[in-house]
Formats: structure tokens, sequence, C-alpha cells
């Protein structure tokens, strides 16, 4: 991956993670600034990886689809500064949760940027690659909103231990 890409998928992260903490943090007034801080850049980490594994999970996906290993494929599907692009104008639009709609849209744009490429490097037929994205696009989603759930929870029970 080229720096390009993970400055881009690091500030997609970003963006994405003030989204959801900063209307957490605009409910809870007794949470620190400092606090605030680190939950924007643990998330900010959290969800650049999460961008950062949906082409090789849809990849993985693939190769099980496939049954087998795929020959002549050195490299699983990775991501280029020009299918990152995209990912980081959702991120944005996602920031203050202003257009949740368009942001959907916009990562199902994304997702089928993927498909092409996962298609070409595999041998899959079109439908059966935009299935892999899909189902990697949805379970890692899926699995950052319960990291999400969990820390919230943790942050809140950490916040009224301190209180009492």
């Amino acid at each position: 991956m080229s720096p390009l890409v993970v400055v881009l998928l690091l500030l997609a992260g970003l963006s994405e993670s003030a989204g959801r903490i900063l209307p957490l943090v605009a409910r809870r007034p007794g949470v620190s600034r400092s606090h605030a801080i680190r939950l924007l850049l643990t998330g900010a980490v959290a969800e650049g990886a999460v961008f950062a594994l949906w082409p090789l999970t849809a990849w993985t996906l693939a190769e099980l689809v496939l049954s087998a290993r795929l020959p002549g494929v050195a490299a699983a599907l990775t991501w280029t500064p020009d299918l990152a692009a995209p990912l980081l104008l959702a991120a944005v639009l996602a920031f203050p949760l202003l257009g949740p709609l368009l942001h959907l849209l916009l990562l199902v744009g994304v997702g089928a940027g993927l498909v092409a490429p996962l298609a070409a490097t595999t041998g899959l037929g079109w439908w059966a690659a935009a299935g892999c994205v899909a189902v990697a696009g949805v379970g890692l989603a899926a699995a950052i909103d319960v990291v999400r759930r969990l820390v919230g929870k943790i942050s809140a029970t950490g916040t009224r231990e301190l209180l009492t």
C-alpha cells in the first residue's frame, strides 16, 4: 500500500470517527477534552484499519467462493489512490451525520469500484465479486459497530464510576 493510500485511509477513518464520536461527546457534558481526543484518534485508527481490510476481506471471501487457492495470483486486492479517494469523500459526508443516505450511496459506489478489480484479480463473475465485496463490507461494518458499542458502554461505565 502506498503512503498516499495510507494517508487517505487514515483521513477517512478520522472523519468517520469524528462523525461517530462528536455527537457522543456532545451528549455527555462530563467528558474531558483529552478523553474525547483519545477516543477520536483511537476511532480513526480503528476505522482506517477497517477500511484497509475491506478489499482484503473481499478477496479472501472470493477465494472461499472458488474453493481453492487461486492459481497465478500473487497478491490480494489492495486499495489504490483512485479507489480510496471516494472513500474519503464518503467519510467527509458522514462527518456531521447530515447525509446518512448519501453516505450509504457513496459507500455502495466505493464498493462497486472494488468489484471490477476483484473480478479481474480472481476470475469471478461481476455479481459474485459484488457479493463478496458486499458481504465483506457489511461484516466489517457490523464488527466495528460492535466494537463502538462496547467502547461506548465501557466509557460510560468508567465515567459513572469516576462520578461516584
